[in-house]
């Protein structure tokens, strides 16, 4: 797609925001059954799709038909929509208007005012107008009502659901048949507690799926909505191995957290575990834009607390975005002294403390506001991601000091670290990766972490003053999400999460140089070579 000059088009230079990777993976360790589960796990994710478009946009084919464009139909499928979500959710196609802040979870004539006013009616009218797995939609009389998931989308979620159990009937590890049968029942009840408690158990299997309605991001409005996804996964034993011992070193690090006591009072569940995985299988908010590269799962807190959560590092899909995309940002923008600090084992340790820090500080605020995630609302996705960064990397160094990273040179974590804050702003404003990232650099600027070459347009770390930066840092999101303060997060985020024009230019020259700003996935039966 270019004009008559060889120039690209518009089309031509969003879609080149995008490198295709193959979504593959060694199967040769899978019996027979384990090979026939994997395409019944892909059609139950394939679900989610459905479900994740009536989310966002509906109705999807009415939107398609109306394209006469295939570059952009494609664009569409790959933002579930007709805005762009590495571009601030503006719209590129005309006429569809700006993007309702809380999508399709709510009427898009509602107003938050109108909201509470219905959720503060009585305390059950609140819960349900509010819960996770609820859309918000008028009754005859113009009101607002909650209709659970599991009706709205009974038709998607019952076709999933007996897909989970064909594969639960051929699981031959007793924990993965009892989770996958569980979770059918789940997307059926919308009661997840179960099928998360039993996802926890697992610890042999060596296939896994992720499945249902998990992360808020896509309400923008309040950020109560999960939007469905789905992830299918196969376990690398060998890395799975190296990460197991990680786990057990979360109470100590909660303790050492620099924060007063009130802020780190509660205990990570000791059963939280890490283990790497390669992915086979994406759809729904997991594929839209920016793609995960590594979970922290179940977001439900009490699940959290009792017996802490489970860390999948998604090897293949991570590898792809270091070489593709931050090996090149590097080049780009990272001073040539530090060159020799961008480094997978870095990158993947920055990723993997990132998920384990998601289990540290609080789940519950300390002034009894409810959870840090009712309290901060909208913006709480994007002060955890930015809590997790940080704390992630204070995990590094801490453990570094400590003897177990014995091998790591923490000059390749930080430089990485910043290489890594570039790949991720670059996800844009429509992202809680994305503020997150735009926020921590205007942190570390502000405390002289690193230092821009204005000739040249590099940045070279300065490790002793980004060390400081980020236990100040840490403190600060640690006490705004533990004191729940939903104005204070506002201001933070509206400050910080903001990105300079000198800033953007340099961003800029990634795009220039065609440097991708994400990955999309070839995946599927026939890229796995299960095809028939």
């Amino acid at each position: 797609m270019a004009d008559e000059s060889g120039t690209p088009s518009p089309m031509a230079r969003k879609l080149g925001q995008y490198t295709p990777v193959r979504l593959t993976a060694d199967l040769s360790g899978l019996s027979e059954k384990e090979r026939r589960m994997l395409p019944l796990l892909i059609q139950a994710a394939q679900e989610m799709d459905t479900i994740f478009w009536r989310q966002v946009y509906s109705p999807r084919d009415s939107l398609l038909g109306a394209i006469g464009d295939p570059g952009m139909r494609r664009y569409v499928l790959i933002n579930y929509g007709p805005w762009d979500r590495l571009d601030g959710n503006r719209a590129f196609v005309s006429g569809v208007g700006a993007r309702p802040p809380g999508a399709e979870f709510y009427p898009r004539d509602m107003s938050k005012d109108e909201f509470k006013r219905a959720a503060g009616a009585s305390s059950a009218a609140g819960n349900a107008l509010r819960g996770l797995y609820t859309l918000v939609r008028r009754d005859s009389a113009g009101g607002l009502r909650a209709v659970p998931y599991h009706e709205a989308f009974a038709e998607p979620s019952r076709r999933a659901a007996a897909k989970l159990r064909e594969a639960a009937a051929l699981a031959e590890d007793p924990g993965l048949r009892r989770y996958l049968e569980l979770r059918a029942r789940a997307l059926e009840t919308d009661d997840y507690q179960a099928s998360d408690l039993a996802w926890l158990d697992m610890k042999r299997n060596p296939i896994d799926v992720v499945i249902g309605p998990i992360e808020t991001y896509d309400d923008e409005l309040f950020g109560y909505k999960a939007a469905h996804e789905a992830y299918v996964l196969i376990k690398d034993r060998e890395w799975s191995d190296r990460l197991a011992r990680y786990a057990a070193l979360l109470p100590a690090l909660q303790r050492g957290l620099p924060v007063p006591e009130a802020y780190k009072r509660e205990k990570p569940g000791a059963d939280s575990d890490l283990n790497a995985y390669d992915a086979v299988y994406y759809t729904g908010q997991s594929n839209a834009g920016s793609k995960t590269i590594a979970i922290n799962l179940p977001n439900d807190e009490q699940v959290q607390l009792k017996k802490g959560t489970r860390r999948l590092q998604l090897k293949n899909a991570m590898r792809a975005k270091f070489d593709k995309i931050l090996v090149p940002i590097a080049e780009e923008l990272i001073a040539d002294d530090q060159q020799s600090h961008i480094d997978f084992d870095a990158f993947f340790a920055n990723v993997m403390f990132h998920e384990v820090a998601h289990g540290l500080g609080v789940k519950n605020t300390i002034n009894r506001r409810g959870t840090v995630r009712e309290a901060l609302k909208e913006q709480a996705g994007a002060l955890e991601e930015g809590k997790a960064d940080v704390l992630g990397l204070y995990m590094v160094t801490r453990l570094q000091q400590q003897g177990e990273l014995a091998d790591a040179d923490l000059d390749d974590n930080y430089v990485t670290y910043l290489a890594g804050i570039f790949r991720s702003i670059r996800f844009g404003a429509s992202s809680a990766h994305g503020r997150a990232n735009a926020a921590q650099f205007s942190f570390f600027e502000e405390r002289g972490a690193f230092a821009r070459d204005s000739a040249g347009g590099r940045y070279r770390v300065d490790v002793p003053k980004m060390r400081a930066a980020v236990d100040a840092l840490a403190e600060q999101i640690l006490r705004l999400q533990g004191d729940g303060d939903y104005a204070a997060a506002s201001r933070f985020l509206a400050e910080r999460a903001v990105v300079s024009p000198a800033v953007q230019r340099d961003l800029d020259r990634l795009g220039s140089r065609g440097i991708p700003v994400d990955i999309i996935f070839e995946q599927g039966v026939d890229v796995l070579g299960l095809g028939k």
